[in-house]
């Protein structure tokens, strides 16, 4: 195995993490207004308790979710210049839109509860959904465009708009992030609280995990027979299986296994788009002449030979320390963690 192929399977692995960690953070996000709200809530105190129980299943953690994308982009900058260069200017908006959409959320984690007023926070509470919403349904529309194909030149330009993304395939893509990211996230709340949140979010899973799952299995099957391997339609069977075991373990009450195989699901989805990708990392739908692949878009063996001896060294350190962090917020948290007298203002000063 040639350093340029070894890198390309690092990125899969970097880009797997990044959708398992992140994937339940943007769910919880997403379950935000739903489980802290009226239908759920009996008052707007007991609400607003809620909606703190859910950012207190994800404070300690989602900013080190975060570390997997920044790593993802610098290493795919690092190692395929090309890739990077051709990808960056193509979907210039929607990454944007991600970057910015994040950006939101990460603000309405930190600044929600600087004031009591109810409209202060439900206003940052709706940055907190819509930073979730819009960057999981915007990585499944890039991501199934890689790998289904954009138009690029002989010059490796890409040639089409924002528009030509938004085809069946792509939207597709979009909607299974979101109700995969969904499912993950709601069995997550299920595993880290108690009392009534926690069967809450299990009817939730089983309502959208069902969903997840056929539009999940329609996106895959549609990869595999268009552009399918023997090693693609492995791993849409294992993350097809892993999927209804999670949704026969939440019916169950058995959250950890769940939620081990929503995280399963999800890596073998996303292994599923590298293996159908492999040996191209931009498929040219113009002409497969103008694809660009491992060979014509990795940098040179030098660059590939540092990042490796770096990547031996620190990935080790940044996962025991991850792993160390999820451990010590192991514990399961309900609105009676939440004291009485916290300022739970509900109108206007």
């Amino acid at each position: 195995m040639d350093l340029a192929t070894f890198w390309f399977i690092v990125l899969g692995i970097l880009w797997t993490g990044y959708f398992v960690l992140e994937g339940f953070d943007f769910g919880v996000g997403m379950l935000l207004p739903v489980l802290g709200g009226k239908r759920y809530a009996t008052d707007a105190v007991d609400a607003e308790k809620r909606r703190r129980v859910l950012l207190n299943t994800i404070g300690p953690v989602w900013d080190g979710n975060e570390v997997w994308v920044l790593t993802a982009g610098g290493a795919t900058f690092a190692a395929f210049p090309h890739w990077y260069a051709t990808l960056f200017s193509g979907f210039y908006l929607p990454l944007l839109v991600i970057l910015v959409a994040l950006i939101l959320r990460n603000l309405g984690f930190e600044y929600r509860h600087k004031r009591p007023e109810a409209s202060w926070k439900a206003r940052w509470d709706l940055a907190i959904f819509w930073g979730s919403v819009a960057p999981a349904f915007l990585w499944g529309v890039a991501l199934t465009n890689i790998v289904r194909g954009v138009p690029i030149d002989a010059s490796k330009e890409f040639t089409g708009n924002v528009f030509t993304l938004l085809n069946p395939a792509g939207l597709l893509g979009g909607f299974v992030f979101v109700a995969l990211f969904l499912t993950h996230g709601a069995i997550f709340v299920a595993l880290k609280t108690e009392g009534r949140i926690r069967l809450e979010a299990r009817a939730i899973a089983e309502r959208v995990g069902t969903l997840a799952a056929v539009l999940a299995v329609a996106l895959l099957f549609w990869l595999g027979f268009t552009d399918g391997k023997a090693a693609s339609w492995v791993t849409t069977v294992v993350a097809a299986v892993a999927l209804l075991g999670a949704l026969a373990a939440n019916r169950a009450g058995r959250e950890g296994w769940a939620f081990i195989g929503t995280a399963v699901t999800i890596a073998m989805a996303v292994a599923t788009y590298f293996l159908v990708l492999f040996p191209n990392v931009m498929p040219s739908s113009s002409n497969p002449a103008w694809s660009l692949t491992v060979d014509n878009a990795s940098s040179t063996d030098y660059t590939l030979k540092v990042m490796t001896v770096v990547a031996l060294v620190f990935t080790p350190i940044v996962l025991l320390y991850q792993g160390w962090t999820y451990w010590v917020f192991r514990k399961r948290l309900g609105t009676k963690h939440i004291p009485d007298d916290a300022p739970l203002e509900t109108a206007d000063r």
